[in-house]
Formats: structure tokens, C-alpha cells, sequence
């Protein structure tokens, strides 16, 4: 149990740092701006992913949040993950940009899983 709860803690920390503090802290950078249009999105759509964003990662991170908000905040980051994927892919070619975000997905994978065994004991 204790294993559970290291791994979710630190997978949870992982997905909450790089989707919720860092896009909120570099949204509004100029090469942000410039990595969403040149993936061929409009502006405003960065601006609204920050916000869900910062919502799924927050609702992640604060245990009190019911379980079936956190069930969403992982559907949408397992969504935005695989999207990043896809949109890098289709614009850049297959590069490392490509699978940065699958990485991620494996790491939320880790802490679904963890999520659910440590709920499932208690």
C-alpha cells in the first residue's frame, strides 16, 4: 500500500508540475504563442487548454475532489496527451517532440492505476 501511494504521489506531482504549474507560469511566452501556431492552432485555443489544464491538474493533485471529476481530469489529460502526439507528428514528422507526450501518457497511466489500487483497498 505504501508502494502505491509512492508511485502515485510521484506520478501525480509529475503530471501537476508540467500541466498545471508550468503552462500556467509560460502560457503567455512568446514561444508558447509560436507552438501553438505553428502546430496550425489559433490563439485563443492555447489559452483555453491552459485552463483546462491547470482545472484537470488541480482536481488531480487535491484529494478531496470527487472521484468522478478525477476520472474526467484523466480522460482529458490521456486525450491532450495523445492529441500533442498526433499534432507533432502531423506537422513535424516523427521526432522527439512526437513522443514527449506519450511519455507523459505513460506516467499518467502509472498514476491512474496507482490511483485506483490505493481507492480499491480502502
Amino acid at each position: 500500500m505504501k508502494k502505491q501511494k509512492i508511485i502515485f504521489w510521484v506520478t501525480t506531482g509529475l503530471i501537476f508540475l508540467m500541466e498545471g504549474i508550468l503552462p500556467a507560469l509560460t502560457s503567455q511566452t512568446e514561444m508558447a504563442k509560436e507552438g501553438i501556431s505553428h502546430l496550425g492552432y489559433p490563439e485563443y485555443f492555447g489559452t483555453a487548454l491552459v485552463v483546462f489544464k491547470v482545472l484537470g491538474a488541480l482536481s488531480l493533485i487535491i484529494p478531496q475532489v470527487p472521484k468522478r471529476i478525477k476520472e474526467w481530469a484523466y480522460a482529458g489529460f490521456a486525450f491532450d496527451f495523445i492529441f500533442a502526439s498526433i499534432s507533432h507528428f502531423a506537422v513535424d514528422g516523427m521526432d522527439f517532440q512526437s513522443f514527449f507526450p506519450l511519455i507523459f501518457l505513460g506516467i499518467l497511466t502509472a498514476s491512474y492505476l496507482s490511483y485506483h489500487k490505493i481507492n480499491s483497498t480502502n
